[in-house]
């Protein structure tokens, strides 16, 4: 009798657990019919979520652990629509991926039930309204993308509570007031493209909190870390002495670059490196570990001793006893410090002692474009075409940002493929920030030393020695010629002889042979079209008159686009025909062979210093 009521017991149970199981899984299933009766399906990705289906563990883009769904992975799947409350009832998911739609509409205060969810991508949408304060109450949530839709507001003080958070990304949308300084030590973000307060304050980017109570060692690591923080205030204190010296009374101002190797974005504390450790790390600064060499210093490759043993570039300064090499190390920590976007390099620490200066950066698995194009190694795949058009797009946003962005505005001086570094993934980082100077547009200061490299000058300013945003813009279009074509800015050619490559750009595209621009490595996996627009974009970069130029922002609106404004591309033709016209009237030169940026080139070569 007693065995009988145990085996009641248990099919009870086991029909109480398929009940319950199969009563979730309905829910489920009505929580997702409701999401996509609010979208507008075009492409038929959602035509088997109907509500007549026990369970939605076997729909497209879908994921479940057990009978729960944990992922919605819906990315560039053409939805418009808006999104519905009702995804908030899955309160087992984990991952929301909704980016790269035209979805409209507000994001729902409801999201902030999702308590198990690691992952919102909601980035490349058309959603407008303000973030909701909700969604800082998501304690699991890693990974937060709401970059590129209409987003405005603040940035909810909630999101102090996102303890879990290493990635945030609410670029490109309007967003206005401070940034919580918490979000400014997450491990990766980007800001960008808002109003918002983005660092110009160095302290209110370093600001940190201190904890009070708890255990012994946690108030030694405390003590610590007030130490450490004195320090770091500090240096950063008479950084921003000097900084705010330069700045007072003046209306707009840049900062002129040019020097060294970078990457994309972080803002994290500066660490400060033993000089033992970066002697390890190197191997004595071995010979066989130098990754390049400029006019101040050299950079080595590196790893860090320890379990993950990380890749580092290590930049040693020449002439550190100088004044001017002194001056050069504080302003490349100061410009690193305040220039924070996914393709600028980041800077991870430095090392002082009384006869060295030393700057870490991340490694650049792939090095720099230039070695990526003209040193490619046995077996090494040439750069495709689809990655190259990637590089160009990103190095034109990072220079937009320094240019349109960044506060104070940041001019490089030195724009070329040898200077935008890739990493892992191919992804574009503009690097060399070594020869920084604050100028005063209002008062039309003059380098005292010509810096660049000949094929990447601007003609004005080579006459002036005035650079301005129009310079590293000339120098961005040599750069996406060198892109396209594999070629060096200034190279020697049978047919022609020593000629600068826009100018072999310009003869071709007369002689209608645009196909042999192309770089061979390439063979015909090539896109004729975006070739057609990427070269027009190229020449009017490099326009002879600098106020013709396009900013960077256009720039990228045009990478991004199909086609080059017509008006623009007429205009720059017009231009080139008057300007031939014009040099073969009074030098009766043959046409191309050498421009006026090449004469203005030739004459630079001694005042440019090699690097």
């Amino acid at each position: 009798m007693f065995s009988e009521s145990m085996k009641l017991l248990a099919f009870a149970l086991v029909l109480l657990g398929c009940l319950q199981s199969s009563s979730a899984a309905e829910f489920q299933v009505e929580a997702l019919y409701e999401m996509r009766q609010q979208l507008i399906d075009n492409s038929g990705v959602l035509n088997d979520w109907e509500d007549n289906q026990m369970s939605p563990c076997y729909w497209n883009h879908i994921t479940c652990q057990g009978n729960n769904v944990t992922a919605i992975s819906l990315s560039s799947s053409g939805l418009t629509g808006t999104l519905s409350p009702s995804i908030a009832k899955l309160t087992t998911l984990q991952q929301l991926l909704l980016d790269g739609n035209s979805i409209t509409g507000g994001i729902p205060q409801e999201f902030g039930n999702l308590s198990s969810l690691t992952t919102l991508n909601l980035g490349k949408n058309n959603l407008n309204g303000s973030i909701p304060d909700t969604l800082g109450h998501l304690p699991k949530l890693e990974i937060l993308d709401l970059s590129q839709n209409h987003l405005s507001g603040s940035i909810p003080s909630s999101f102090l509570n996102l303890s879990s958070l290493n990635n945030i990304n609410l670029a490109y949308n309007n967003l206005s007031g401070e940034i919580p300084q918490y979000l400014l030590r997450v491990a990766q973000y980007n800001y960008t493209g808002n109003r918002l307060n983005c660092g110009q304050d160095l302290f209110s980017c370093e600001g940190g909190s201190t904890k009070t109570g708890g255990s012994k060692s946690s108030k030694v690591k405390v003590v610590l870390g007030s130490i450490a923080g004195a320090v770091t205030l500090l240096v950063i204190g008479v950084l921003f002495a000097l900084w705010w010296q330069r700045m007072r009374y003046r209306p707009e101002i840049f900062i002129d670059v040019s020097g060294q190797n970078d990457h994309r974005l972080e803002f994290g504390q500066i660490k400060r490196f033993s000089w033992r450790e970066l002697q390890i790390a190197t191997n004595s600064f071995s010979e066989q570990n130098v990754l390049g060499k400029g006019g101040f210093g050299k950079v080595y490759k590196g790893v860090l001793p320890g379990p993950d043993s990380v890749k580092i570039a290590v930049k040693r300064l020449f002439d550190v006893e100088s004044p001017e090499g002194e001056l050069t190390f504080l302003r490349e920590v100061e410009l690193i410090s305040i220039a924070v976007h996914k393709n600028i390099l980041r800077l991870i620490g430095f090392c002082t002692t009384p006869t060295e200066r030393l700057l870490v950066y991340p490694f650049m698995e792939n090095l720099s474009v230039a070695s990526r194009l003209r040193d490619i190694k046995l077996n090494e795949p040439a750069l495709d075409w689809s990655t190259r058009m990637r590089i160009a797009l990103g190095a034109a946003r990072g220079l937009e940002y320094l240019h349109e962005h960044c506060n104070p505005k940041i001019i490089h001086r030195d724009v070329k493929a040898a200077n935008v570094l890739l990493d892992g993934n191919f992804e574009a980082v503009v690097g060399d920030f070594g020869l920084a100077k604050t100028m005063d547009i209002g008062r039309n200061t003059v380098t005292t030393g010509l810096r660049g490299t000949m094929g990447h000058i601007a003609p004005e300013y080579i006459k002036t020695g005035r650079p301005s945003v129009k310079t590293d813009i000339f120098g961005y279009g040599v750069t996406l010629l060198e892109i396209v074509t594999g070629e060096r800015a200034f190279a020697f050619y049978p047919e022609a002889g020593e000629i600068m490559l826009i100018d072999r750009v310009k003869l071709l595209m007369e002689e209608g042979q645009l196909q042999a621009i192309v770089d061979r490595n390439l063979g015909a996996l090539y896109n004729l079209e975006e070739l057609e627009k990427i070269i027009q974009i190229a020449l009017l970069c490099t326009h002879m008159e600098p106020d013709h130029r396009p900013a960077m922002s256009e720039v990228v609106q045009m990478l991004e686009g199909e086609l080059v404004p017509e008006e623009r591309w007429e205009e720059w033709q017009l231009a080139e025909l008057s300007r031939r016209q014009h040099y073969e009237m009074r030098q009766q030169r043959k046409p191309f062979s050498f421009s006026e940026e090449s004469l203005n080139i030739q004459e630079a070569i001694e005042l440019s210093t090699g690097r």
